[in-house]
């Protein structure tokens, strides 16, 4: 599911300014299923390290994963951090530069975005690392891992969280939204204008040639 929110997010960015309400309210959603991921994931680090027998029969993921893991998590959490802090903070404070240097110039946009690179290279590492191993998973039978309810119940929960977040973001867009709607607005009295003046044009065209007819 969490791969799934994340790939809606990223149609998002296809038209991110016609779109800033859904990728606001995308965003939004995706941060309680991710801590609640992070929280399991951590979990069952805590639980290896510490040599309960489960765990320990289970074994470690692969190399591969084990580096890409802690990256993932910190890529997530600095993505979805600042993300938070854009919606909070509104459009015209987050365009503010928080370091100005000679040739360099960084707001909170620019750490959000930031972050995109580094969670977009190392997610996708960590994707196509776990590819095969979740293909192998399918195909075989594994015993039923207890604690289902409580799991389905901490995801219901966190849903539910996600679209209340979800929601009121939506409603308090903080300026995002409006930047869009005036831009569609004036696009559309763009269009507007330029369609009533092919239409003089035009009529005005054809009212010569109509004369000129007559005239010859």
């Amino acid at each position: 599911m969490l791969l799934v929110l994340f790939v809606a997010e990223l149609v998002t960015l296809l038209d991110v300014r016609g779109l800033i309400s859904w990728h606001l309210a995308l965003g939004v959603i995706l941060v309680p299923p991710a801590l609640l991921k992070t929280a399991t994931t951590g979990w069952r680090f805590v639980r290896y390290y510490a040599g309960r027998a489960p765990y320990r029969q289970a074994g470690p993921p692969p190399l591969l994963l084990r580096v890409l893991g802690p990256l993932v998590v910190a890529a997530t959490l600095g993505l979805l951090a600042t993300g938070l802090a854009l919606v909070l903070l509104g459009e015209p404070a987050s365009r503010q530069a928080l370091v100005s240097l000679p040739g360099l110039r960084v707001d909170t946009l620019t750490l959000h975005q930031g972050a995109f690179v580094v969670w977009a290279g190392v997610t996708g590492l960590h994707v196509l690392a776990r590819i095969w191993p979740a293909w192998q998973l399918t195909r075989t039978t594994r015993p039923s891992v207890p604690g289902a309810r409580r799991r389905g119940a901490a995801l219901i929960a966190a849903l539910a969280v996600s679209v209340a977040c979800a929601g009121w973001v939506l409603a308090n867009e903080n300026g995002w939204g409006s930047r869009s709607r005036a831009e569609r607005h004036e696009r559309g009295l763009e269009h507007a204008v330029v369609s009533h003046w092919a239409a003089s044009i035009e009529a005005a065209t054809a009212g010569r040639s109509s004369k000129a007819a007559r005239t010859a």
